[in-house]
């Protein structure tokens, strides 16, 4: 989990949230479907989602960057797209409320994955843990999510953990077939000894945990 020399190549990702003025988000989701191919023709994006639980006139999504070098290049070009600029860029400004974003590592024991089907739903997990970094609760983190893919109910997705933003911070993506598949599987999960006994370990170093269930954009590659 460690940053720095600890990770294995320098690809990033930024997470980017926005919380939507509530009489816009229609018109914001519809703005996106029609214009974001203009920002993708930039750079990679993982996913687009919008929250449906958890929170409320919010989206969130993930870009990948080779390296911080590679973010600026596509930061100055985006500057200067002047379909960028003016088909969405300006037009959404007066749509979002607020804006927050953060860089993130995917974890070295994860690697990006993709849903076996599309149509299903994602839930974002966001995990504060104590300060002290991996060194102190890598190991029962680790051990913690693993517990929960070993039952087979959901499918891992991505655990980043933050580099810019709110330190010891991780997100955990995962996907699920439906609200319905996921609330039966985490039923089971709770009567596992083996997921008891991990998360037992794993939140003697938590401080809150926060989740949202997300559904994709019909712009996002994940779906």
């Amino acid at each position: 989990l460690a940053t720095g020399p600890g990770q294995n190549n320098s690809i990033f990702y930024e997470i980017r949230t926005y919380d939507i003025k509530p009489s816009k988000m229609k018109e914001f989701v519809e703005m996106a479907n029609k214009y974001l191919h203009l920002r993708t023709a930039h750079s990679e994006l993982v996913g687009f989602w919008s929250a449906e639980l958890g929170a409320m006139n919010k989206v969130v999504h993930i870009w990948k960057y080779d390296n911080f070098a590679h973010r600026t290049a596509v930061r100055r070009a985006l500057a200067n797209d002047r379909d960028w600029q003016g088909k969405f860029l300006s037009p959404a400004l007066a749509l979002i409320e607020k804006q927050h974003n953060e860089v993130a590592y995917l974890v070295p024991w994860c690697q990006l994955g993709k849903p076996p089907k599309e149509g299903g739903v994602y839930e974002w997990v966001t995990f504060q843990m104590k300060p002290g970094g991996p060194a102190l609760w890598g190991e029962a983190f680790q051990a913690a999510i693993n517990a929960h893919v070993n039952t087979g109910y959901t499918k891992l997705i991505g655990v980043f953990h933050t580099e810019y933003g709110l330190l010891n911070t991780v997100h955990v993506m995962w996907w699920n077939e439906s609200p319905d598949h996921r609330a039966v599987g985490r039923h089971s999960a709770h009567e596992d000894a083996r997921v008891v006994a991990a998360v037992r370990d794993s939140v003697r170093f938590l401080e809150s945990q926060q989740n949202m269930l997300l559904i994709p954009l019909q712009c996002s590659p994940l779906k």
